[in-house]
């Protein structure tokens, strides 16, 4: 049997057949995709061969293959460096949902979402959520920041989940398509889907004072079946973005704006550091390139991964 994985508590994994039958599932042997060293060899999205088994009153399902994905979104562990998780497959749209405070939501983490969406071709709009809650000056903040991103390429729409602003025009993205919402913890994700879709009624919960974190009310990544056509993966709250391991010479280009300017370097493989005649060093020196920008390339061309979690977060 064919079908789709909707849930995956990490040993079993919820699987919709093509007929629209839900069966519980575990893996045959061990999964090695693609040479990917992953926490979790099947991820939510992905396409699976299953067989049904019988063992007195229990009927499961066992997965016994995978088909090759389209794309995926995936991250280094938490817990385990070397390793990576893959958190969605086979998206159409990834939405990452950003907050200017309550909690707050950094460039670095942005860029560091769409460096990855970039590498494994993922279409990415940013939502800049509980607009409906900031004042004057905030909203010209996060105007701001939507002018820098908008005027790299990519889409964004301010929203509030809470009085359903803009929340029509996301609908219409999401219509037809395999969609995920990503983002921190108490950005507004669970909301903004059950604005969506009340009918799915999911557990939200208020940010913590103490750090301005959220509650992680979505413990694993899931699938939900949309009444107005397609799916939305639900994913849990993120803390830290950490890029997996790119070639130095290829990271610039998942920064469009770099990657459209550097066949105008001096030198073909122009790391954008101490070269002469740098065609991205120039354009910052314009205001071309936003700054913020060229210092999360920085950081994730240096590996600062961790010492930027412990900055941001006050993690040990």
């Amino acid at each position: 049997m064919k079908g789709t994985v909707y849930k995956s508590t990490g040993s079993w994994y919820s699987v919709k057949a093509e007929n629209g039958t839900f069966y519980d599932c575990r893996i045959k042997g061990k999964f090695r995709i693609g040479g990917i060293k992953s926490t979790n060899p099947i991820a939510v999205g992905d396409h699976v061969d299953f067989e049904i088994e019988t063992k007195g009153d229990e009927t499961i399902g066992v997965i016994s293959g995978i088909d090759e994905r389209e794309n995926y979104i995936i991250r280094k562990s938490v817990n385990l460096s070397k390793q990576t998780h893959i958190i969605a497959a086979n998206i159409d749209v990834a939405f990452l949902l950003i907050t200017l405070n309550n909690p707050p939501t950094f460039t670095t983490f942005i860029d560091r979402f769409l460096v990855t969406a970039e590498a494994y071709h993922i279409k990415t709009v940013l939502l800049f959520n509980k607009i409906d809650a900031y004042n004057e000056d905030e909203l010209f903040e996060i105007k701001m920041l939507a002018a820098l991103y908008r005027n790299i390429g990519y889409e964004c729409i301010g929203i509030s989940a809470t009085t359903g602003k803009n929340v029509d025009k996301v609908k219409e993205l999401m219509t037809n398509k395999v969609t995920m919402f990503s983002g921190h913890s108490g950005v507004g994700k669970s909301t903004l889907i059950n604005t969506l879709e009340a009918d799915l009624d999911l557990k939200t919960s208020k940010i913590s004072e103490q750090h301005l974190q959220g509650q992680h009310t979505t413990t694993f990544a899931e699938m939900f079946d949309l009444s107005f056509g397609g799916q939305i993966i639900d994913t849990p709250g993120i803390k830290g973005f950490g890029v997996v391991e790119m070639e130095k010479e290829e990271l610039g280009n998942y920064f469009p704006e770099f990657f459209e300017r550097k066949e105008n370097c001096k030198f073909n493989n122009c790391l954008h550091l101490e070269e002469p005649n740098c065609a991205i060093k120039e354009a910052l020196e314009n205001d071309e390139i936003a700054w913020s920008r060229y210092k999360s390339y920085l950081q994730i061309l240096e590996g600062e991964e961790d010492h930027f979690r412990k900055d941001i977060y006050g993690e040990k």
